[in-house]
């Protein structure tokens, strides 16, 4: 896939890397029939019996003719995909979903709100604008089957969904930003093995940077408007590491600043590991040059031997030439990267999308009720690869692509200590303004520690 163009936000870039799909018609009428007439509404008359391969979706049965409107930032090929993944249910239960995506979601979901233009539906894949759309008093609590299907989910996902302590909406796709891109072909070659622990990794670089030919890592956060984001990812990975969940949900709600001592030393961490001259920019020059060069080029000197690896989400997969094989004995494959802090179990940072209703007519809560359960979630990932859930009664063996088995693997660890982006989590003006701002003139410039920290404490609002 060619380069993905710059992008406003975080959640633009994980609209903008879905892998293409070739989108097949699914022949399902013969399959799909009904043993009486199922001209019910979607507030009367009794559910037609389904039978067939139909038959599992009886729950959802009898709203037939009826249409729901749903509006979010996914774009194609990935929405071809999404909408594939419910064309089955549509055909057999009668419901039309009509989806319509947008590049302006963030801006335009508000407005519309607002002018009451509001759709039935909203993927959300911020906590913060799923609470600004709670406080307009437009979004509908979900049916009780929604709310039971999310038992299949860890608790924090339940609560990235819930405002204020009440449970508004399903948590739909998930990402895996933990993971540390790298060449196997060349760790056999040179006698490397993937480390399982921080001090191991830290070891390994020091030992790569030693052997000289290659830099241990490559980075970029250049990305247009949004330049800056990679490395508040490097920061958030290195927080949730080194103190766990607890202290991370303090830091994003700032109740911990970032000049606190926890999060300076934490920052003197990332320091140490991606500021380190003899460690990084393999492949593009000194430290600064990090700031200069695009997170979708930062990998290219994996596959050129100027440099062994790339802290980057699981969504970068997507910027390796079409020709790369990937996979644990490929051209490149990926680790988890471990925990600062041993103690910390399994520490997973990552991003995800929340079905989010507005409307509670019969039919909506139909499609909001399959669309949380583990059946939707498993016909998602037969659609098309570089999509993961972290439902847990997804079937593993559907994934496969192994980029998205790691990715599942490590989400539905039910002993994980899973934490959605930080930056996402913080007040626009911080996680998507002068966060971003300062850690590039983190990286560009030099600017020390304590003042990159103050300049962001100082933007949060008050």
């Amino acid at each position: 896939m060619t380069p993905i163009p710059t992008a406003p936000s975080e959640r633009s870039r994980r609209r903008l890397v879905a892998l293409p799909a070739l989108v097949a018609a699914l022949a399902l009428t013969a399959a799909c029939s009904n043993s009486s007439d199922s001209s019910g509404g979607g507030s009367g008359g009794s559910a037609a019996s389904l039978s067939g391969d139909c038959a599992k979706y009886q729950p959802y049965a009898g709203h037939s003719g009826t249409t729901v409107t749903m509006f979010a930032s996914i774009l194609s090929p990935e929405s071809d995909n999404l909408e594939k993944s419910w064309s089955e249910f549509s055909k057999c239960t009668g419901i039309k979903i009509s989806y319509e995506g947008s590049n302006d979601f963030e801006s335009q979901l508000p407005v519309r709100v607002a002018g009451g233009n509001t759709p039935d539906f909203a993927i959300i894949p911020q906590p913060g604008l799923l609470a600004q759309m709670v406080k307009s008093g437009k979004v509908v609590k979900p049916p009780a089957q929604t709310v039971s299907n999310e038992d299949r989910w860890s608790p924090v996902w339940k609560s990235y969904g819930s405002v204020n302590g009440t449970f508004y909406a399903a948590p739909m796709s998930a990402n895996m930003k933990s993971l540390v891109w790298y060449s196997p072909k060349a760790f056999k070659a040179a006698g490397y093995e993937a480390p399982k622990t921080w001090a191991d990794l830290m070891a390994l670089s020091d030992r790569i940077a030693k052997a000289g030919g290659a830099k241990p890592w490559c980075g970029g956060i250049a990305s247009g408007t949004a330049t800056g984001w990679p490395a508040t990812d490097w920061l958030e990975e290195v927080v949730l590491g080194t103190y766990g969940g607890e202290v991370y949900d303090q830091w994003v709600t700032h109740k911990v600043k970032f000049s606190d001592e926890k999060i300076t030393t934490a920052m003197k961490t990332v320091a140490d590991w991606m500021q380190n001259p003899a460690w990084v920019n393999g492949g593009y020059g000194d430290v600064k040059s990090i700031a200069t060069t695009t997170f979708q080029d930062a990998g290219a000197p994996i596959l050129t031997g100027k440099c062994a690896m790339l802290q980057q989400a699981s969504f970068y997969k997507a910027q390796w030439p079409k020709d790369t094989k990937i996979g644990p004995d490929g051209d490149i494959f990926a680790f988890h990267l471990p925990a600062v802090n041993p103690s910390v179990p399994n520490p997973v940072e990552g991003g995800g999308e929340f079905l989010t209703a507005f409307a509670n007519r019969p039919e909506v809560q139909a499609v909001q009720n399959y669309l949380s359960s583990a059946e939707w979630a498993s016909s998602r990932v037969k659609t098309a690869s570089g999509w993961v859930s972290a439902n847990q009664g997804v079937d593993k063996s559907l994934y496969t692509d192994p980029i998205d088995r790691l990715s599942a693997d490590a989400l539905t660890d039910p002993a994980a200590t899973f934490r959605f982006d930080g930056s996402d989590l913080m007040p626009a003006a911080v996680g998507a303004g002068q966060e971003w701002k300062s850690l590039t003139a983190w990286f560009a410039e030099g600017q020390s520690i304590q003042k990159t920290a103050a300049d962001i404490d100082s933007a949060w609002p008050q």
